[in-house]
């Protein structure tokens, strides 16, 4: 249990690495916090900062959530302990961490971005069969919604039904307890969203809007 808490913590200390923060400081553009949404992810970087800019946040991030559970777990514990605990248990818990640790950074002062980027690089490892649907999910929304936060959504739920369904595990398993609380926090860290498309104040990423184009351009 001591290298549960302990590995744990070392996430979510790597998830708290902000890439957009950092990136900020050594180009010299500011603190991403401080442009168009406050958000220090990929999405509001991509808005903010151009493509180039936005993609390395997106790779920085997502590295991070496939650090935490492919190489954490490994590192050599030096206890013999009389509760051991299940090397997937630890994974998780990683994952869990670095996430959490991306959406409130200690060194940062908590305010980080809402873990989308993090958490796909924690389920690369993990559920990686569930990730192509997911992005399929992402990009079909993205493209006749233009909501980066209801794509974001969507992303995580067909992650979790592809867990509770089509995945040897089940929704009743440690992948699936996990893929629950994922999907829960998701849904928290995007409330702000939710409620701006409510009231039809939430910006659209219009370029990606293909099928409106598409339409529009019809004769």
């Amino acid at each position: 249990m001591i290298e549960l808490l302990v590995k744990a913590l070392l996430a979510y200390l790597l998830g708290s690495v902000m890439g957009g923060l950092v990136l900020g400081r050594l180009t010299g553009t500011g603190d991403l916090r401080q442009s168009g949404s406050g958000n220090a992810g990929a999405t509001n970087a991509l808005r903010t900062r151009g493509k180039r800019f936005g993609l390395a946040v997106l790779a920085i991030d997502a590295l991070k959530g496939v650090l935490a559970v492919l190489l954490l777990p490994r590192l050599p514990w030096p206890m013999v302990e009389s509760l051991a605990v299940p090397d997937q248990w630890i994974a998780l818990a990683c994952g869990v961490a670095v996430t959490l640790g991306h959406i409130a950074p200690v060194f940062f002062g908590f305010v980080g971005g809402k873990g989308a980027a993090t958490l796909l690089g924690v389920c690369i490892v993990t559920v990686p069969a569930a990730v192509p649907w997911a992005l399929l999910g992402f990009v079909i929304t993205l493209v006749l919604s233009g909501y980066a936060g209801l794509s974001t959504l969507m992303a995580a739920l067909v992650m979790l039904l592809h867990v509770a369904c089509w995945s040897a595990a089940g929704l009743w398993s440690p992948l699936g307890a996990f893929a629950s609380a994922m999907f829960l926090l998701v849904v928290w860290t995007h409330r702000e969203n939710l409620l701006r498309m409510a009231r039809g104040e939430e910006a659209r990423f219009e370029r990606a809007m293909l099928w409106r184009r598409w339409r529009g351009s019809r004769p």
